[in-house]
């Protein structure tokens, strides 16, 4: 009998089927409860009620009903960067939180700097919008972020969520609910009110918007109601495996530094780990004129 390549792999096909059958019994036959498991485990479920901010989820209405369920599919089913948000989240989440909370943010827009950057210092978007929350250079400055040839303050954590803070905080009263003023920040202020002009409405749900900016509220609501349910979506992390935060200290810099890799080393650290902790730092040196910067070390 002749052996073709078309033999084998139809025999392997059908081999891999056979194994992915009886591993399902194997399963059933272990836990009574096993087909309830497998269901849930490969089919996330639309939850009965949601809200962003405080603000509910008109789920009730059919097309937001399955945009949001399109955005926890494609989420839900890109395991290993849910697991790496959750990671990352234990790290930078205390800040992020303890800055919306005092600039008067709900506390559920930690979620749209994971949207915007994955929560990525030195994420850089096809348009060039840079750092945790995605400012343009031109916007930047508008919002006290520097920007110029030794420095990026989008990349900072702290000066870069206080700057999102003033801008949500001036769409929030522009637009009159949250959730447009999230969607502005995807669109942008100009955009999101010529569509609301247009269409006679500010409500995100009732509006037609770009396609980037139609999801970008579900993609949202997606990293919230996983991440706020990852045991029971199956994403299960121990303590340990979580990126803990870093302890640092702060030196105040009122002078220029000529080199920051002498400047590491004389604080008892490397270039490498100022600029990760520092990744605001663009060269190997800081022209201080007019201002101060605060720099983080290495706790000792």
């Amino acid at each position: 009998m002749t052996i073709t390549l078309r033999s084998i792999l139809n025999f392997g096909t059908g081999l891999l089927f056979g194994l992915f059958i009886l591993s399902h019994l194997s399963f059933d036959e272990k836990d009574k409860n096993s087909e309830k498991e497998f269901i849930k485990w490969y089919a996330p479920t639309v939850p009965d009620k949601l809200d962003f901010a405080g603000e509910p989820v008109p789920l009730h209405i059919w097309d937001v009903r399955e945009r949001f369920d399109r955005e926890l599919l494609f989420n839900y089913y890109w395991q290993n960067n849910i697991f790496y948000m959750l990671k990352l989240a234990n790290r930078y989440f205390p800040v992020i939180e303890e800055r919306l909370k005092a600039n008067g943010i709900p506390d559920d827009f930690k979620y749209l700097c994971i949207a915007e950057s994955n929560m990525l210092p030195n994420a850089v978007s096809r348009s060039g919008a840079v750092g945790f929350w995605q400012f343009l250079s031109g916007t930047a400055p508008e919002y006290n972020l520097q920007v110029n040839s030794q420095v990026d303050e989008r990349r900072d954590l702290i000066e870069s969520t206080d700057a999102a803070c003033q801008y949500l905080i001036n769409s929030y009263y522009k637009f009159g609910s949250w959730t447009s003023a999230a969607a502005s920040y995807n669109c942008g202020q100009g955009g999101y009110a010529t569509q609301s002009r247009l269409q006679k409405t500010n409500n995100y749900y009732d509006l037609m918007l770009p396609e980037e900016t139609n999801r970008y509220i579900f993609r949202i609501l997606a990293f919230k109601y996983i991440m706020e349910n990852a045991e029971d979506f199956g994403f299960s992390l121990k303590k340990e495996e979580l990126y803990q935060p870093i302890k640092t200290r702060t030196i105040t810099v009122t002078s220029s530094i000529t080199s920051l890799a002498q400047f590491a080393l004389d604080n008892g650290t490397n270039f490498k780990t100022l600029k990760l902790l520092n990744p605001w730092l663009k060269t190997n040196s800081l022209t201080v004129k007019g201002r101060s910067y605060v720099i983080r070390l290495p706790e000792k």
